[in-house]
């Protein structure tokens, strides 16, 4: 059977910028949920979950602990759910 992508050639690191000082605590709460909703989103959709319905909050936790962040909470795992539905 064929590796897949994901396994045998990971991407590669991002250069990450400091986020922007002065705002309110609960932008950068939001701001860091909308990006672990994406890459998990990202991660759904290449192992072939293409259907909402199919996303499960079990599912999505799996696919958490296979890219490696921490679970993400139910508010992250309907944010994933809704970045499926509008894929197309």
């Amino acid at each position: 059977m064929a590796a897949t992508a994901l396994t045998t050639n990971p991407p590669p690191a991002l250069d990450r910028k400091p986020l922007p000082a002065g705002q309110p605590r609960d932008w950068y709460v939001s701001h860091n949920r909308r990006l672990k909703a994406m890459r998990l989103t990202i991660a759904l959709l290449d192992s072939g979950v293409y259907h909402p319905a199919s996303a499960d909050n079990r599912r999505i936790r799996a696919a958490a602990e296979r890219i490696g962040v921490h679970a993400p909470s139910d508010t992250t795992c309907r944010m994933v759910r809704t970045l499926i539905r509008y894929d197309r």
